[in-house]
Parts: structure tokens; sequence; C-alpha cells
């Protein structure tokens, strides 16, 4: 009986050392790779993946195109054709398998592939993703592997000029490539970005932008797993596990086995039958009372992990293990009591007010971009206390890491399809193109909880109905006009609804943003709104307070970046004036944007003393505004119920719309941004004679609270103050206070005083404000000069500010230290409050406050 036992033990042991031989092989090919001009002998090392430009720029054959001029100096790469050569061997394991397939997770972009002397694959996309089965052409020993990148512009070039000025793409900078007005963008399926932007350079790239390898298989293989989630509540999760099997042969008796590996628990078994090709089998299971995924503030973004395993006679082909949140996501567009139609998203039941932002790729060269900086630019919208980030349609559809970042830190991701300000020629094989493009992706990123909507595009069906361009071209060329207006309709409406229904089909799909009605765009009333009227049009930031939408989905303000930024950029001092050469190409808004800068400047701060101060004063004007339109949208819950400011990140170092540069560095604004969108805060307004306070709560219980008002002069006596008792609802925004501004003041005049609000929840949330009564300009504040301390403490030092009379809007900065991170400033000082402030540096305290530098406004000129 032992006996038996042991042999049972042993051939038990036998099974599962079979099961877990890896099924499927990978090898990358990113070694001895070489590049060259296409029509020159020289070859100089690569790196791979990569793109020309960063691999010019390694052997020293450009300067860095992002400082000083440079940029002007490599526009004839992108007319170049480039070569990019290696010799591999394949693994035995792999020559041993009877498939071989060679795979590009990414080419930029149009590109022949030759194995051996034979072309393999013709290239067209960069957002795609290919495969190419080679097991007749790899061999034993040396294999040549070479790509022959063409010029995108003698590319396109004759496309334009088949159908000259026919397409608009308002951010396309052909000028500055050389290119007069030929707007090459948007015949290529690459990032229009590279083409330049009102924010970024034209720099257009080529490249193995992605990752390159063999992977081989025999038998069969899992090209696929879809987790839909059918249904979830708190109760039960009910999936299905939508397995998709490549077949080289029919296979009698295959098992699919999926598992729960946090546990290792066997969640679902499946017998079929594969037959040769393609097969896809459906595998139902459930989870009982399971942890959900919740986005940031309102609880844990929980993961579960499941293997997918396909084998047969003790076999194991395929494994693949899929990461994924239990969650339910509506988006709720019912009519309101006006008829209009709303734009919420609903996560678990709970409605959610999105606080966020607008998110462009991290760089220009995307292969810059590493692991960490990933990490860090998203974390960074969380500690502002963002549940949202929006993955605009100009850049590209985002690297794995970044969704999985996502998905751990609670950020629900609004997914653009990759079109943006532009109309595109969507008919023949570039639509097919298209088609191919978004299947890759949604394939590629359904699993990943955070992705809660993917949208048709950014701003092209507003562009083509509101901007003017239908109307323009209905009169210049009718038939044009016909043309364009029923390829932008299949594009959005036929070809992406289409992928959406066959490949998400519980997933929320809308045709582009802002998007009102079919056949009109966006009327700025209906479902989401993207704002300008300040900002563009020069409307007065306190104009953020009128204006209404149940969803923003951009608005923005311009500022510079500060002062240890723009030295790396320009570190000639002679260039730090804001209209020179240097400066103006460093700002791709023009010269009306520095204009509008200025004027708003101006209008709300008064003037400025030097090139350093309006940087610092650029920086306070866009975090007002910024955290002026987001209180202002919070306050007018649940008729508003998304805030996503314009925009997140740079990506080369120039003045724009970004609350964080290129560098990382948090501008004012992202600091103002993180206090207006704490989960719970008072905000006060001023209507006629009285001052609102209202109490907006992203909590979900019911608070009790209290509310202190403060009133003091600027030079620090307290005129008035009291506390009042309030109730604090769940979810929404209430008026908790309505005071007579005479009552308040006390004979005081608006001018010479600041009201600080403090509001503290029964759960022990706090917040903390100051509210003025007139424009920052009008305050009768006088110079200062604050007391410093500065100490050292665990990654750095503790700053210790302090003054005796009120101080708007403090900003520290420490010279020469590259990397350094403040927790806070642009802060107010309460008049003899001292305020402590940590900052990361591996300075001394005696450094640090050697170098430390002090702005605020009490020390502009006319207060002097």
């Amino acid at each position: 009986m032992k006996k038996r036992s042991f042999y049972a033990i042993v051939i038990i042991l036998l099974f599962a050392s079979v099961m877990q031989l890896p099924a499927q092989k990978r090898q990358y090919l990113h070694e001895g790779w070489t590049f060259g001009e296409a029509r020159l002998p020289n070859r100089y090392p690569a790196q791979v993946p990569g793109v020309v430009h960063t691999d010019l720029l390694r052997q020293g054959l450009i300067d860095d195109p992002y400082v000083g001029l440079n940029e002007r100096k490599v526009q004839w790469v992108d007319k170049e054709d480039w070569v990019y050569e290696t010799t591999f061997r394949a693994a035995e394991a792999i020559l041993d398998d009877e498939h071989i397939d060679l795979c590009f997770d990414g080419l930029d972009t149009y590109a022949d592939i030759f194995l051996n002397g034979s072309k393999i694959l013709e290239a067209d996309n960069m957002f795609r993703r290919w495969r190419i089965s080679v097991k007749s052409h790899v061999k034993a020993g040396d294999n040549i592997l070479r790509i022959y990148f063409h010029s995108p512009v003698k590319i396109d070039l004759p496309k334009w000029a088949k159908h000259p000025y026919l397409y608009q793409a308002s951010n396309d900078q052909s000028e500055n490539g050389g290119l007069l007005d030929r707007k090459l963008s948007v015949f290529a399926r690459k990032a229009g970005y590279h083409y330049g932007w009102d924010w970024g350079p034209r720099l257009v790239t080529s490249g193995i932008w992605r990752d390159v390898y063999l992977e081989s298989w025999s038998k069969a293989r899992i090209t696929n797993v879809h987790l839909r989630q059918r249904e979830v509540t708190a109760k039960k999760a009910l999936l299905t596990d939508v397995v998709e099997v490549e077949a080289a042969e029919d296979i009698e008796n295959a098992v699919i086995i999926v598992t729960d590996k946090n546990n290792g628990r066997t969640v679902a078994t499946k017998k079929c039958s594969l037959h040769k090709g393609i097969n896809t089998i459906p595998v139902e299971f459930f989870i009982k009372s399971p942890r959900l995924w919740w986005c940031n503030g309102l609880g844990k973004p929980e993961l579960y992990t499941f293997t997918t395993k396909v084998s047969a006679g003790g076999r194991l082909f395929s494994q693949q293990d899929k990461r994924i949140g239990l969650r339910s996501v509506k988006l709720v567009m019912d009519p309101d009591a006006d008829g209009n139609r709303q734009f919420y998203f609903v996560l678990n039941g709970v409605p959610v007010f999105a606080k966020g932002t607008n998110y462009i790729p991290q760089d220009n060269f995307l292969t810059n971009v590493t692991p960490e900086r990933h990490r860090r630019t998203l974390q960074d919208a969380v500690l502002a206390n963002m549940n949202m980030i929006r993955v605009w349609g100009g850049g590209i559809y985002e690297e794995d890491l970044f969704y999985d970042l996502c998905d751990e830190m609670g950020l629900m991701v609004w997914q653009d399809f990759m079109f943006a300000c532009s109309t595109y020629p969507a008919e023949g094989e570039w639509l097919e193109s298209v088609r191919q493009e978004a299947i890759d992706n949604v394939r590629r990123l359904r699993n990943h909880p955070s992705i809660v909507i993917w949208c048709g595009g950014n701003e092209c069906m507003d562009a083509w109905y509101n901007w003017g361009w239908k109307a323009k071209m209905e009169k210049s060329n009718p038939e044009g006009a016909r043309l364009v207006g029923e390829q932008q309709e299949r594009l959005y409406y036929d070809v992406l609804q289409e992928v959406a229904n066959q490949q998400i089909p519980d997933d929320i799909y809308t045709v582009g943003s802002p998007f009102s009605v079919r056949g009109r765009g966006s009327d700025g009333i209906n479902g989401d709104r993207h704002f300008y009227g300040v900002g563009h049009r020069r409307m007065p930031v306190s104009n953020y307070n009128q204006e209404k939408a149940h969803f923003f989905s951009e608005y923005g303000m311009q500022s510079f970046p500060e002062y240890s930024t723009v030295l790396r950029y320009a570190p000639d001092t002679t260039t730090h004036n804001i209209s020179s050469p240097l400066m103006m190409w460093h700002q791709r808004g023009g010269v009306e944007a520095n204009k509008v800068i200025e004027w708003y400047v101006s209008s709300e701060y008064g003037e400025t003393k030097d090139f350093r101060q309006f940087l610092y004063a650029s920086q306070l004007l866009q975090g007002d505004a910024m955290r002026t339109a987001i209180e202002a949208h919070r306050r007018n819950m649940p008729h508003c119920m998304g805030s996503l400011l314009w925009q997140h990140n740079d990506c080369w170092p120039v003045a724009s719309w970004a609350t964080r540069d290129y560098y990382g560095r948090w501008k004012a604004a992202h600091y103002m941004v993180r206090h207006a969108f704490e989960p719970l805060i008072c905000s006060a307004i001023v209507e006629g004679d009285n001052l609102l306070v209202y109490a907006v709560s992203d909590l979900l219980r019911k608070q009790q609270g209290k509310l202190k008002l403060t009133v003091y002069t600027l030079s620090g006596q307290t005129v008035n103050s009291f506390t009042k008792t309030v109730s604090i609802p769940a979810n929404t925004s209430t008026l908790v206070l309505e005071q007579p501004l005479a009552e308040l003041l006390k004979g005081r005049q608006c001018e010479e005083v600041v009201v600080n609000m403090q509001l503290s929840a029964s759960s022990g949330v706090s917040y903390q404000a100051d509210c003025f009564l007139c424009r920052q300009k009008d305050l009768r504040l006088s110079p200062v000069k604050p007391e410093v301390s500065v100490e050292a403490t665990e990654g750095g030092c503790q700053i210790t500010v302090k003054a005796g009379k009120f101080v708007r809007a403090l900003a520290l900065a420490i010279d020469g230290a590259e990397d350094c991170w403040f927790s806070n400033n642009y802060f107010d000082l309460l008049p003899d409050e001292p305020t402590k402030c940590f900052v990361r540096t591996s300075l001394k305290p005696d450094e640090v406050k050697q170098r430390l530098t002090l702005h605020c406004l009490n020390n502009m000129p006319q207060l002097e």
C-alpha cells in the first residue's frame, strides 16, 4: 500500500513538472544594433528601443534639441531615410519549436523589415504591434535583421499634394520643418505631437521605439485573454474569461484552467476541443464577496491576478497572467431637469466627482521615459488628490506600465484614441490601418480596471463643426467639405464604434471630447465641455465662477516654468527676456500667448520688476486660475461632476499649461490644485453684498463640522472671528454660511483684509484657506521680509517661515539645486503664525539657507 502511494506521488510530481515547463519562449533582440543614413555608408552604434534623434545625440552628431535653438538644427533628420541592422543567433530552444514569430511592439513609422535578405513586412503605423511568422527564415547561426525606415516627410508629401489643403491640422508646425504650409501629420498614423503643438517642438522621429523579440511555440498558444466583468456588486462578481487560442492543428480533450494567483485556488475549469486556427472559448466563474477596486480617495484599489492555462494530455501549451480590479463603471448621460444631457461616472454604485488632469506624452523622444518617470508623474497626480487622468489623443497609447500604475494608484483613466485637433483622410488603406490600430490597443489594454472610458478623439468633431472649418470649406470647396464630413463620421461613428462594440462591449465609448450632439459637436451645455474663455479670450479669472457645465474635460492657463528650469534650456542670462528669440522658441503659443500672460499678470497683480519675478507672477496667475476654476466646479455639484484641467506635464522645457514642468518640478498651480482637490473643502464667493461659503465633500458619509471664520487686516489685526456648527452632506456641495459683508468687515474696506476659513469635520478631516474680497492687485499689502530657519530632518530639511503681517503666496526656491521638492509652496502666511515646510534635498541646512530665495506678492514693485 505504501509502495503504491510512493509511485502515485512520483507520478503527480512528474506531471506537475511537465505542466510548469515554459510553453512559449521569448528572446529579446535589443543588442548589437547599428544605424545610419540610408544614402551614406557610415554606421554607428544604436540603442534599441530608441529613435534616430536619441541615437544621433548619443553619438555626438547633433546637439540637444531641447536646449536653446537647437531644435532648428535637426529638422533635416526627418527628411532622411535611416537603416537599422543587427545580427543575432536564435536560442536552440526557440529553433526547436514548431512556430517562430518575429514581434515588434512598436515601429515608428514607415518601415521595411528584412530578415536574412528577405522582405517580411512593410509597416506603416506607429501604434500597431506586428507579428510575422519567420520559422522558414530563421536559421541556426547568424541571422541578419535589417530595418529600412522611410522618411515620413517623403512618404506623405505626395499624399498631401493629391489633396492640398483638404485636411486641417491646426497644430502641425510645418513651417518650422521647412515645409511651408504643407501639413502632413494627418496622413501618418504617428503621434500627432511629434509634428509640433502649441506646447511642443517639431521633432518627427523614426525608430524601433518599443520591444523587438522572437517568440516561439508549439501546438497551441494563448493569443489573448479578456476578463469580462458581467456583473459586479459587493456580494459577488460574475466574470467570463474569454480565452483566444491559436492552434496549429486539431486538438481533442484540451483543458482550460483559471486560477486565482493570489491564493492558488482554481476558480474555473473547462474542457474543450481546439480546431486548427483561432479558437475563442468563454469560461465563466464568479467571486463571492469580492474586494472592489476603488478610485483614489474613495477606497483601496484592490487587484486580483488570474492565471489562464491551456493544456492537453498532461502537456501545458500556454499560459497568461492577467491582473484586474473588480468594479462596475457607468457613465450617466440621462437628461437633467432642463432636458440637457448629463455626464458623470458612477463607480461601484457611487456617483464620482472626477478630479483630474489631462496627460500628454512625457517626452518627444519616448524611449527617454523611464519606469521611474512614469511612477513619479502618476504619483504626482495622486499627491494632488486626483482620481482621474485623461490620456489625450494627440500623443500615444501609453506603455503597459503606465496603466499598471494607474490600476495600483486608483487613477481612473479617460483614454482617447489617437486623434486630435484635425480632420483625417478616413478611407481605404488608411482607415483599415486605423481599424487594426484600434483593435491592437483595445485588446492590449482592456483588462485594466483603471480605464473607465474610451473616447474617439480630442476636439476633432468640435473643430469641424464649431471652429469654422466646415463652414469655410463649404464656401470654397463644397464637394471637399462633403467628403471630409463623411470621412469623419465614418471614422468616429462607424469604425471606432464598431471596434468598441466588438472588443469591449461592456465598456464605455464616446465619439469625442467635447461632445454634445451628433452633427454639431459641442454646445457647451450638453455632455462635457472644453472652456478657454479665461485664457484665450482674456475673460477675467473670476469668470470661472459663472461658467457652467456638467463636466469640464479641459480648461487651463499658461505659465512659465521656474527659474532653475529656464536656466537648463537658456543658460545665457542675456536671453532672459520673454520676448527674446530663445524664450519665444520655448513658447509655442506664439507672441499672443505671451501677451495674454502679461495682460493677466498686470490685471490681477500689477507690474513686475524683473524676469524672475515675472516667472513667479505667471505661476501665481496659473495657480490662482486653476484654484478658482476647480472651486467653482466643485461648488456646482451635483450639476457639475468633473473637473479635468489642462495639462499635467510637459514633453520638453517650455512655457505651457502644465502644472508640472518637463523636469517634474511642481509649479504653483500643482500645489494649489492639490489644495482645491482635497476631499473636504470650504469655498467662498462674494455675491452682491454677501459672502457665501460652501462646504464641498467627497466623503461618502454625512459629517457634522465646525466652520471658523477670522478676518485679519493685512497688517495683522483681528477684525472679526466666529465659529458656526455646520452639517455637511455626503458627496455634494452645500451652502453653509451667508454673511453680509458689512457685518463681517465691521467698517473695514475689502482691500485691507483677508478672510481665513477653517473647516473641521467629525471624521477628523479638516481644511483651511484664505479668501480675498477684491482683486489681489488692489490688496493693500506691504513689503515684507519673513524670518527663516532651517533644520536637518530625515531625507532633507525643514524650513520654518514667519512674518508679523499677512504674506500672500510665498514661494521658496533653492538656487542651483537640481533635484529638490518642497512639500508645500506658494502658501500664505497668517500674521505671527509660523509655517513649516519640508524640502527633499541632499544639501545641509546652512547651504539651504544660503541658497534659499523667497518671492511673494507683497514685494511686487508697486508695494515697495
